[in-house]
């Protein structure tokens, strides 16, 4: 991989707009606060924007307080725009009213079904994570590495692999992981932060949740309805769909689990996890989404019965 383009472009503008996908998870938010990060050593300016808060579970990451919430900004002046985690434009949501005609869009992501819509591509579907690729970046530019800046990447790396349980989980993976331990990052006091942290009245709900999982073809496919009255009773830090997914992965028998996110009477998010051969980044694909082999999700302008209905007739006729 040509790192050169990348580090030139750094080097070479003043001003940059920072951004990644909607509803940020670990290695969206840490690949740009980490990036972030890097440019102001530079000397650069950096405005980290994006569609919503970063959420309060992530709020402990180094400078996580300067991100900045896209409705309340009228402009930002920049030179280029880096794009974190992003598999199209379209993932940035109302990041795109502040987005200007001739700024080049630098594109950094590992999803295999990256569209390369940047003017520079750094995409590397073989990676573990964002913050993976950014690690190779980072060695490239020499950057000096601090206990913050090794944060930043390890957080990432270790949610987008499970904790290193996933497919995308490689030795290079470990490897990198031990050199960031090396300033100082305890991996158990990382994992509690991002983890441990459910209060007791999001437990009590999530338990009702869980219990409207339906199974189906013989418990091979889970599936749930998450309606908007419900979620808005959740605290804000609290990820339901981030916990429906880990006690299901832990489900025997179960191959293929979707979400169903209500957006509105007719618009459906579908989040998607796969713990066999059942490739949903090819799913979601044919919805206009993407993602992962074993992790996708895609928005679908129908009602939530509508969309069920569409996806699952997909998933029976591939399982």
């Amino acid at each position: 991989m040509n790192y050169n383009p990348i580090i030139q472009a750094f080097r070479k503008h003043k001003k940059f707009l920072v951004t990644t996908h909607v509803n940020p998870d670990a290695d969206a938010a840490a690949s740009a606060l980490a990036v972030a990060f890097v440019l102001r050593s530079l000397g650069k300016t950096v405005t980290v924007v994006n569609q919503d808060v970063i959420p309060g579970w992530l709020q402990f990451l180094p400078k996580a307080s300067t991100f900045k919430k896209a409705g309340i900004l009228k402009n930002v002046h920049y030179d280029a725009a880096i794009f974190l985690d992003c598999g199209d434009l379209a993932r940035v949501g109302s990041v795109s009213t502040l987005l200007k005609d001739g700024k080049p869009l630098i594109n950094i992501d590992h999803h295999k079904t990256n569209d390369r819509f940047g003017d520079l591509n750094l995409v590397l579907p073989g990676s573990s994570s964002t913050a993976e690729v950014l690690y190779g970046l980072f060695q490239k530019m020499n950057v000096r590495w601090s206990k913050e800046l090794a944060t930043l990447i390890y957080a990432g790396i270790m949610t987008d692999t499970g904790s290193f349980r996933y497919d995308c989980t490689s030795p290079e993976t470990h490897r990198i992981a031990g050199e960031l331990m090396a300033f100082g990052i305890s991996p158990s006091d990382l994992y509690t932060r991002i983890y441990d942290v459910i209060p007791l009245k999001d437990l009590k709900l999530f338990l009702e949740v869980a219990n409207s999982v339906e199974f189906l073809n013989n418990g091979k496919i889970a599936c749930i309805e998450l309606h908007k009255n419900v979620l808005r009773k959740f605290s804000d830090g609290f990820d339901v769909r981030d916990k429906i997914f880990g006690l299901l992965r832990s489900t025997k028998g179960v191959e293929v689990i979707a979400i169903f996110n209500e957006i509105s009477v007719r618009q459906t998010r579908v989040n998607f996890r796969s713990k066999g051969s059942f490739d949903v980044a090819q799913l979601a694909l044919k919805f206009n989404g993407g993602g992962h082999a074993k992790a996708s999700g895609c928005t679908v302008d129908f009602s939530m019965q509508e969309t069920r209905k569409k996806i699952l007739r997909e998933i029976i006729k591939g399982i």
